[in-house]
């Protein structure tokens, strides 16, 4: 007796994927903005709590001549915007064999290498502020680089395979 198969059993998603194999970018687009929403929610509340413990969030500028204060609304927009920039950048692998992993390891590389700016400020910026940043960008890579990464999965040779049992 066959099993009953469909093509979205095999996905690495958790909802069925798009009728295509390739998935478009305005799905990408949707996932970078609905895991940027929500990682730049989370990086405002940590913000708003570090706050009340007094945390001033000021860097120093990459040129380093001048302190930078960010508001509020930058903790919120950075995320969304990263995620919007990798969907779109992660676009361009689509349909490749092993787009998935290349995806994830890009932006994992991509993630770390952005943790190097709060990591090497000068010994004025509080080690508080620091960490706090990182934590911020660990949790934006938390969100962000899988799901887009599984979405692009979806989209190599073979990831669609009817199989009959």
């Amino acid at each position: 007796m066959a099993a009953m198969s469909a093509p979205w059993l095999e996905s690495k998603t958790p909802v069925g994927p798009p009728t295509a194999a390739n998935p478009t970018v305005r799905q990408l687009l949707y996932a970078a903005i609905v895991t940027g929403t929500w990682s730049g929610l989370l990086c405002l509340v940590i913000y708003l709590i570090a706050s009340l413990f007094s945390v001033d969030f000021v860097l120093m500028a990459p040129s380093g001549d001048a302190q930078v204060r960010f508001p509020w609304i930058f903790f919120l927009l950075v995320p969304l915007s990263f995620a919007v920039a990798g969907a779109l950048l992660s676009s361009l692998v689509r349909g490749r064999q092993h787009a998935g992993r290349l995806v994830f390891w890009i932006g994992t590389l991509i993630a770390l290498g952005t943790t190097v700016v709060p990591i090497t400020q000068p010994s004025d910026v509080p080690w508080s502020t620091r960490i706090i940043l990182v934590v911020m960008h660990v949790i934006t890579w938390l969100l962000v680089v899988p799901q887009i990464a599984r979405i692009v999965g979806d989209s190599e040779p073979g990831a669609h395979v009817d199989r009959v049992e």
